[in-house]
């Protein structure tokens, strides 16, 4: 029997993502463990392997294709001595789950239809009868688009279930259509950014670049974290002098590594962590859950945006291992190849603009995190010491913080016991 190859879920919040690319062709032989397809997630690209030997028959979904939901049929693996034929019987609708039962209306129903109710037309493919129509989602979604009334179609699939070639054959045959939609009472659903309208014509020359899962993610995420996140910052001034002597002693000893002033930063911020635990938080609703181990997310620029594996447990290693790790992580980031475990779950994080120029900025907090640390660039400013004037390399960080979880004087803590650590950093390697 021709066995499915459905849409994985690569992350546990994945629910749909793009069909990069297609590693076989129709006709091809396939071993189990074969690199079938690549996925494009909303942070990453990954390999998905076949789990079934046989032939590729059909290729359901064509490379390139976006938003595919997942459990979506993408192809379609024909056993031994099948040919294509075998494939005519397959329903390549969405795998789904049966309807859950729906919650209790908290108001009685009337006994008799009100004006609005009787007006109101049935949607594509909800009998007036009140009884459920079970059809695919390809089969659904085909009707919806042809403005086909299902009740009026027969199911031939598993237990009468409506497939596409029903649809098919309904349309053909001039299949009942649907009751048009009153577009004065029908509501369209609300959108939670709504796009801002623009007048093309006002605008000088320019082309449409398609958003992709990631932008979008991005997007989504950062504005419910603006939105919804009570941010403050605070800032601090760090002198780096002493920083930067130890960096340059330490990569001169050896070829085999080469520690940068941000693999410092992650460890400074990890060991504060564990000096005041209570920012090492997150809120969680009804609770707040405090950590303990920092694991430090470090965000990373790739091409469509950016990304923040997590160094784990980085309080409880050392500046080479940091380094090392951080170095191995940034590279699997920019090639795409990051596994989920490498960038989910981190306490908090870490963005270091320092290196484009940048003397400081607020960064927004990375939810469901507590706090984030925004790290400037070193720059030589006067300071006054012991009463004089004299010229030191100074990096201000800015700390955001979830007031919900983490107080000013918290905050005020962390980067109290974060400088000393940045101009001392000898502390670092105790």
């Amino acid at each position: 029997m021709p066995t499915k190859i459905l849409m994985p879920a690569l992350s546990p919040t994945m629910t749909e993502g793009k069909l990069a690319t297609w590693q076989k062709k129709e006709g091809d032989t396939i071993e189990a463990g074969d690199v079938i397809a690549e996925i494009e997630t909303d942070k990453a690209t990954m390999e998905v392997e076949a789990v079934d030997e046989g032939t590729l028959g059909k290729i359901v979904v064509p490379a390139g294709t976006d938003a595919v939901a997942v459990n979506s049929v993408i192809g379609i693996i024909l056993d031994e001595g099948e040919d294509a034929s075998a494939l005519d019987d397959i329903d390549t609708g969405a795998a789904t789950a049966p309807d859950p039962a729906p919650p209790p209306d908290p108001t009685p129903a009337p006994a008799t239809p009100t004006a609005a109710s009787a007006a109101a037309p049935a949607a594509p493919g909800v009998p007036t009868d009140g009884k459920r129509i079970i059809a695919s989602p390809l089969a659904k979604r085909i009707a919806a688009n042809e403005g086909l009334d299902l009740s009026a179609v027969s199911g031939s699939g598993p237990h009468g279930r409506i497939i596409k070639r029903d649809v098919e054959a309904a349309l053909a045959s001039g299949g009942a259509k649907a009751p048009a939609a009153d577009s004065q009472s029908a509501a369209a659903p609300a959108a939670s950014a709504p796009a801002p309208q623009i007048d093309d014509s006002t605008l000088p020359p320019f082309e449409d670049l398609p958003n992709s899962s990631m932008r979008k993610v991005i997007a989504k995420r950062l504005s419910e974290s603006k939105q919804s996140v009570p941010h403050f910052y605070l800032t601090v001034d760090c002198e780096l002098d002493n920083l930067l002597a130890l960096r340059k002693e330490l990569n001169s000893r050896s070829d085999d590594y080469k520690i940068s002033v941000n693999d410092f930063v992650i460890r400074a911020a990890a060991i504060t962590l564990g000096k005041v635990p209570g920012a090492n938080a997150m809120w969680a609703g009804d609770s707040i859950k405090r950590f303990n181990r920092a694991d430090i997310s470090v965000a990373v620029s790739i091409p469509d945006g950016l990304i923040t594996p997590v160094i784990r447990d980085a309080g409880s290693k050392g500046l080479i291992a940091i380094s090392n790790e951080m170095k191995e992580l940034a590279a699997k980031a920019r090639e795409g190849k990051l596994m989920p475990e490498e960038y989910q779950g981190g306490t908090m994080s870490v963005s270091n603009l320092g290196m484009y120029g940048i003397k400081n900025f607020s960064a927004i907090i990375n939810p469901p995190q507590g706090c984030i640390l925004a790290v400037g660039a070193g720059e030589q400013r006067p300071v006054v010491k012991d009463g004089a004037l004299a010229v030191a390399t100074v990096m201000s960080v800015t700390l955001a913080v979830d007031h919900r979880v983490i107080d000013g004087a918290l905050g005020a803590e962390y980067l109290a016991a974060f400088k000393p650590l940045i101009e001392d950093p000898v502390n670092m390697l105790l």
